[in-house]
């Protein structure tokens, strides 16, 4: 009878499924703390390269709740002086025409130009909350250096005078710079995970 058994059920049991997705989730959470372990600054680049992307969505889902944090806090998040932050716009034409050097180097620029922006924010809030996410969104950054060098990207630091200013600009709000984040992360940093050589050899 095709697809049914004796009992005229289909071979799709939605209990052992429904059983299945909430394993998943468990596996998922143990994963993130494996991740998470391993990438704490200043320890070692883990062993293996980390290229589930699961990892980044879970940065997203922090950068997104500092986002909404910072949209509400009005006063308390004015910034005095408007804050440098890297394009998030991706020109695809131009972005595949680039080695995965010149797109590492744009992504840590992109990088190093937000931690120092989300940093220096922390003089500019006076309440507890808001530092708990301008730190765990420092934190994060970081986190992301540490899933690139353990895909064999090889470090690097830029300088002031190393910036491109045409592929920069200011930010004059709290909300706006953790939007550039959240932007940032689901574009240029995505597209260099998921097209990192070494994870592309692991789905071969």
């Amino acid at each position: 009878m095709g697809n049914r058994q004796g009992n005229g059920q289909s071979d799709e049991d939605p209990v052992r499924d429904y059983a299945d997705s909430e394993m998943e989730i468990p596996r998922l959470f143990a994963f993130l703390l494996i991740v998470l372990e391993w990438t704490r600054p200043g320890l070692p680049s883990p062993l293996r390269p980390i290229c589930d992307l699961r990892v980044l969505d879970h940065f997203i889902k922090q950068a997104r709740d500092a986002e909404a944090a910072m949209r509400v806090c009005k006063d308390d998040c004015r910034i005095g002086v408007p804050l440098v932050v890297p394009l998030t716009r991706v020109d695809f034409s131009v972005w595949e025409k680039k080695n995965m050097e010149e797109q590492a180097r744009e992504v840590q620029t992109g990088l190093w130009l937000l931690n120092k922006a989300i940093s220096s924010l922390r003089t500019s809030v006076s309440t507890s909350v808001l530092h708990s996410h301008i730190d765990a969104s420092v934190r994060n950054i970081a986190s992301v250096g540490q899933v690139l060098r353990s895909l064999s990207i090889q470090d690097y630091v830029p300088t002031d005078e190393s910036i491109d200013v045409q592929e920069t600009w200011r930010v004059s709000s709290a909300s706006e710079l953790f939007q550039v984040h959240i932007n940032f992360l689901r574009g240029k940093v995505r597209l260099l995970l998921a097209n990192a050589p070494v994870c592309q050899q692991d789905v071969s």
